[in-house]
């Protein structure tokens, strides 16, 4: 089969290249799936330049120990292991993968959930990822209320713009933090005003917040904790800073320490790939609380591009690659 390979660390355009590879097959509690879309994320990035260090530990210390990189995937399955029971052959499926940048790939049963009609099949590749992570922050980690204040920095991004929008599922009051040439998207989301990063500081409105999705990492801790209210939450969504041995690791684990100190919140999280997380998104979405932001839907063959673009910052929302 056809497939984005790499055979080294790097960054995305010095290593992916377009090759032939096996077609996977499923284990016991594992799906193939024929892809037809997979999105691109900063996680994807990461085990493609495998950085920082320590993501070496867990996928390959050397060269990837998965040629085929990509996490989000739409498609439809058509070959499930012996221990697969809510899934069959010929299922319109969204979710997590393992190397979702080629014609099939296999993916954990418990991480692929059915596609409702409701839910586009570009738009389902898109979700998962991003979207997992964005409800979990919002609404399991901040725990957003009703008539709250809240601040996403990053909100023209693939997890920041699910999170303006979940949060205002939530009843929130949502300020969303980006550039002034991502302001009119990041508005299309339904938020209630726009900080633009470069020309305006974080408390440029004069108000406190309840809580703060950071999905940058570019500010530093004591800036974000200035405009959080006295007990407010800040939840730090990965980092994207940092040096090379555990990049934004280090800040995250600071602000876990000085939270012990602080009538302040301040948690860091790994998302739980669940299967009722992207329910919950398909469901979101149905009722239409939320709608995946497309900036981009390019061929597979544009991985790489795909993948620096969105290191240079200059995507927006979720970018897509057909198969």
């Amino acid at each position: 089969m056809s497939a984005i390979t790499q055979d080294r660390y790097g960054e995305a355009l010095e290593v992916l290249s377009t090759g032939r590879v096996p077609v996977p097959d499923p284990g016991a509690d594992e799906v193939l799936i024929e892809v037809a879309a997979a999105g691109v994320d900063q996680g994807t990035w990461h085990l493609v330049a495998g950085m920082p260090l320590v993501v070496r530990l867990g996928f390959g210390f050397r060269r990837p120990r998965n040629p085929v990189p990509g996490l989000d995937v739409s498609g439809t399955v058509v070959k499930c292991g012996e221990e697969v029971r809510d899934l069959a052959p010929g299922d319109a499926v969204f979710g997590i993968a393992k190397g979702s940048f080629a014609q099939y790939a296999v993916a954990k049963a418990t991480k692929i959930v059915k596609r409702p009609d409701s839910l586009p099949e570009l738009d389902a590749a898109g979700l998962a990822v991003s979207g997992i992570t964005a409800l979990q922050a919002v609404r399991d980690v901040a725990r957003v209320s009703p008539g709250e204040r809240v601040l996403v920095v990053g909100a023209s991004g693939g997890v920041g713009s699910f999170a303006v929008q979940i949060a205002k599922s939530q009843g929130a009051e949502v300020v969303g933090v980006c550039s002034a040439g991502k302001a009119d998207f990041v508005r299309s989301l339904g938020v209630d005003d726009v900080i633009d990063y470069r020309s305006e500081s974080l408390d440029a409105r004069g108000v406190g917040y309840d809580a703060i999705i950071d999905t940058g990492g570019a500010n530093p801790l004591r800036a974000l904790r200035s405009v959080l209210t006295e007990r407010g939450r800040l939840v730090i969504v990965g980092a994207e800073t940092g040096g090379k041995l555990i990049g934004g690791v280090d800040r995250q684990l600071r602000g876990v320490l000085l939270s012990m100190f602080s009538r302040q919140t301040i948690k860091t999280f790994i998302a739980a790939e669940k299967g009722e997380s992207m329910t919950v998104l398909a469901d979101m979405v149905d009722r239409g609380d939320v709608r995946v932001g497309l900036g981009a839907t390019r061929p597979l063959q544009e991985a790489a591009a795909a993948i620096d673009d969105l290191r240079a910052g200059r995507s927006r929302g979720k970018t897509v690659l057909t198969v």
